[in-house]
């Protein structure tokens, strides 16, 4: 075990409905039993305001991941798929980022992708995507808004994250949303 502590934080849940694109997470970032940031911005809109991404883990790394997806998206035109795939060969086969510890969560309004450290591109069924700690709670929020009400996409994550934010330890209720 290492003496350092474990970072550990966020929840980003992402969903496609009629049409839109929706994305959210939570503010909080932790180090240790330490609450450091309150409303740290986990989600953005990249490549002229037509992809969403967001990202968990370590701030420094998940950074790193962002701008290098984003140049993929760039030399790619815009294919979510073609630069997804890309960015996860490069993560798993070159040295430096085979070391990062994070995740990307990417969509347009039509696609949704799970981007790893371990190579994995992972297109949900339902399209909705989380990741971080809080993640499996806001996507059993999600798929249940999805299938027993008639909210829009904003909606369901923005309550998706109020209700893991009342259960995750790692999850405020400083939301971040963006919309496509």
């Amino acid at each position: 075990m290492s003496n350092k502590p474990e970072i550990r934080s966020t929840t980003v849940i992402g969903i496609i409905k009629d049409g839109k694109a929706a994305m959210g997470s939570d503010g909080q970032v932790t180090y240790g039993n330490t609450v450091m940031k309150h409303n740290a911005k986990k989600v953005r809109k990249i490549y002229n305001n037509s992809i969403l991404c967001g990202f968990a883990g370590a701030t420094a790394d998940a950074f790193t991941l962002l701008q290098r997806f984003e140049e993929k998206i760039e030399s790619h035109r815009g294919n979510l798929y073609r630069a997804s795939i890309e960015l996860a060969k490069d993560w798993r086969t070159d040295r430096y980022l085979r070391k990062l510890e994070a995740m990307l969560a990417v969509m347009t309004n039509k696609e949704a992708l799970l981007i790893s450290g371990t190579g994995d591109v992972i297109e949900p069924e339902d399209k909705i995507i989380s990741i971080g700690s809080g993640g499996p709670y806001a996507l059993s929020a999600a798929q249940a808004l999805l299938k027993h009400s008639t909210l829009s996409a904003k909606e369901i994550v923005e309550e998706s994250l109020n209700i893991a934010g009342n259960i995750c330890i790692y999850t405020n209720l400083h939301i971040t949303l963006e919309e496509l």
